[in-house]
């Protein structure tokens, strides 16, 4: 009887590979706008943030722009972008994403806009664990046209590794409290939006940005 039930595992054990890789294949991205736009130069916006972490959207844009630095596009610097909507009155990032594309491209001369929503941002405390979440949406715009060329999301956390620690329930309960204290005393967000920025906005992921024109591998996209 074992050993029928050890050959049925492993006639079974290829189709449930097989059925698990095709549920987690993702759709190829279409490319062919981006490859068309060519861009050179990248605005990013200040993020717009729907969480209820007010210092959410100064995190995330302080890191957003590294990723597309190193996959081969020049990024406007975020102080010299900051400023310049200030000195035009435009202070929120609700205000800033409703300008419309060519009027960017008139102030800065950038070849296109990355528009960020920040989703989730900061610690959520279960009853047996304290998680920090940050997840995000962007949208590479051409702000000639008004096209968008790319779009995409990302999340991270510090318990991606799981919780592999002993105690039993006490032991879980009390680890969970004191973590919390740890997330919410210190800025723990911080270093795992840069993680989410990197997953979001690098280059030679699936279904990512393209690499740009100063990157070695940009003539092998």
């Amino acid at each position: 009887m074992i050993k029928r039930i050890f050959k049925l595992a492993a006639c079974l054990a290829p189709m449930l590979l097989a059925v698990g890789c095709a549920t987690q294949k993702a759709t190829p991205y279409d490319y062919t706008a981006f490859k068309a736009a060519q861009p050179r130069s990248i605005l990013v916006l200040p993020p717009l943030n729907n969480s209820p972490e007010v210092n959410a959207g100064n995190s995330v844009y302080a890191q957003v722009t590294y990723p597309l630095a190193e996959a081969g596009y020049y990024v406007l610097p975020v102080a010299l972008v900051n400023e310049t909507f200030k000195q035009n009155g435009m202070t929120t990032s609700a205000d800033i994403h409703m300008l419309p594309p060519a009027k960017l491209k008139e102030i800065f001369g950038a070849d296109a806009g990355m528009y960020i929503t920040i989703t989730r941002y900061g610690s959520t405390y279960t009853v047996l664990d304290s998680v920090v979440v940050v997840a995000a949406e962007a949208k590479l715009v051409d702000l000639k046209t008004g096209a968008v060329l790319w779009t995409g999301t990302a999340s991270a956390s510090n318990n991606e590794g799981g919780n592999n620690g002993g105690g039993g329930l006490i032991g879980a309960l009390v680890a969970a409290a004191v973590k919390q204290v740890i997330n919410s005393t210190t800025d723990q967000s911080h270093p795992v939006a840069g993680v989410t920025s990197a997953r979001l906005l690098s280059a030679g992921y699936n279904n990512g940005i393209l690499y740009g024109p100063r990157s070695a591998n940009y003539s092998k996209q």
